[in-house]
């Protein structure tokens, strides 16, 4: 017992010496505001700085957000959003200035800092049309090219490679097989991958890997199958818990390290956190499955309009597979409607998942299409959405949603390897995340997405600094 005192004594004293070095390096430093107020209608405006001053002890009428330098959890691989074949068809459906111009605002020094970007294996929703990179039935894939993607996809993943630099994390997601390795003969409504096409289908993404790869695109990862649980009116197939585990354990993962790929990031289930906890459990359970895979994808769809999301299935995935990274692969808001694009909401709810997604233990985050056009696609099945940046085809108008700068909030701050760092709000109405970038700089993002103005205090080991976060903004704090 007298040993256990002692230790949790030193340990005692390590925290309140990092607490107090964390003050001596930043005494009297003022942190930066970056302001987002629906009402007021600023978009990321700077509002200069603030000053901590000495608050011990604060009182339960003090709405506070309290970060502590000291606890450190998962690291940031990076934000973005998908490349869609909608996505590049509208940009170069627009004026090269309007172009210029939107890449900038995502991948470009005075953007977003977006550094992931997720693309579409063969057609998803999102495309024109239903293709796929072979011929019928050549089970041998001697016809593979994607000669298809060479028109759009491509062209603008290049120029985002090269606008992130050596930041770029790219990895793409299958909606289908080609129909003729189906159940049902089709590469729409759902049915499954046919058992005598398991080989051809893993060869398939060895194939997409080499030729993206020789085209000066590296593949950093892919997921298995993009939502495995959803027969849609589009590209889908479905796989159980059980099946996926078997295609990667026998397939898959095998055939990706016989080629030199041991080093992609294979994700798994790729669909909503309703059941991510069940599909993890058990295709995970088999240690010989497990080896093949780095992290754990999922969506938002299962009660995106609602503000109790089941976040805490996140966490509860991540203690039990704290080996691997959890990752946001795609969420939009559904049901387009222009006549809503400047509504806050779209950006509230992207701040509601993405700091709550954050604090759960995610390491990856990445939007659905990073643009649209004035109709919501071009979606060959009409399932038409939003995007963060919409643009106007026919006049080359270009919006730049809420979304886009709820987004910006995190995305242009926290830097890729930042570690997530201890935050708690005591108010239901403020939700906060809080990072730590690779300069020791502290970024706090606040959201206070109710009806209701508040002052609020960041509260960081004694010291405070008094924000105002009035309803329906978000800020960003940077110290």
């Amino acid at each position: 017992m007298k040993k256990l005192i002692v230790s949790c004594f030193v340990i005692g004293i390590a925290c309140n010496i990092n607490a107090q070095s964390y003050w001596k390096k930043n005494a009297g430093k003022s942190a930066k505001v970056v302001f987002t107020h629906s009402e007021t209608n600023e978009k990321m405006v700077d509002k200069g700085t603030v000053k901590f001053e000495k608050m011990p002890q604060p009182k339960e009428t003090d709405a506070c957000i309290f970060v502590d330098p000291d606890f450190k959890y998962q690291k940031l691989i990076g934000i973005g959003g998908a490349i869609t074949d909608a996505s590049a068809e509208t940009l170069y459906k627009l004026p090269k200035n309007k172009q210029e111009e939107i890449l900038e605002a995502y991948y470009g020094k005075s953007g977003l800092g977006y550094t992931v970007v997720r693309t579409n294996m063969n057609s998803c929703d999102f495309s024109s049309d239903s293709y796929t990179y072979v011929q019928d039935n050549d089970n041998t894939l001697k016809t593979f090219t994607v000669a298809h993607d060479e028109k759009y996809k491509i062209p603008m993943i290049k120029e985002a490679q090269k606008m992130i630099g050596k930041d770029f994390t790219f990895y793409f997601s299958p909606w289908s097989p080609p129909a003729w390795m189906k159940s049902n003969k089709s590469m729409l409504k759902g049915g499954r991958l046919e058992n005598a096409f398991y080989q051809s289908w893993a060869d398939y993404y060895i194939k997409f890997i080499k030729e993206y790869e020789k085209r000066g695109i590296n593949v950093w990862g892919l997921t298995v199958q993009n939502e495995p649980m959803a027969t849609q009116t589009w590209e889908s197939c479905i796989y159980t818990a059980e099946e996926e585990g078997e295609f990667l354990k026998n397939n898959l993962g095998p055939t990706l390290w016989k080629n030199g790929y041991k080093d992609k990031k294979v994700m798994i289930w790729d669909h909503n956190r309703d059941l991510i906890y069940q599909r993890a459990t058990t295709t995970l359970s088999d240690p010989e499955t497990s080896k093949y895979v780095s992290g754990i994808g999922y969506h938002w769809y299962e009660t995106w309009n609602n503000k109790t999301q089941l976040f805490d299935n996140l966490s509860e995935t991540q203690r039990a597979f704290p080996d691997k990274f959890l990752a946001f692969t795609e969420g939009c808001k559904e049901q387009f409607d222009l006549s809503k694009i400047d509504d806050v909401k779209l950006g509230e709810l992207y701040g509601r998942n993405m700091l709550n997604d954050f604090n759960k233990g995610t390491a990856l985050w990445t939007d659905w299409n990073v643009l649209l056009d004035e109709t919501g696609g071009p979606n060959h099945v009409g399932n038409f959405c939003f995007a963060p940046i919409i643009a106007d085809t026919k006049t080359g108008e270009v919006h730049y949603t809420y979304e886009y700068y709820y987004i910006g909030h995190v995305s242009k701050f926290i830097k890729p390897n930042a570690q997530r760092i201890g935050t708690s709000s005591n108010r239901a109405a403020l939700t906060s995340t809080t990072f730590m970038n690779e300069n020791g700089q502290l970024v706090t993002v606040i959201m206070n997405d109710s009806d209701t103005d508040m002052d609020t205090h960041l509260w960081i080991e004694g010291m405070a600094a008094k924000l105002s976060a009035p309803a329906h903004s978000i800020q960003t704090v940077i110290l």
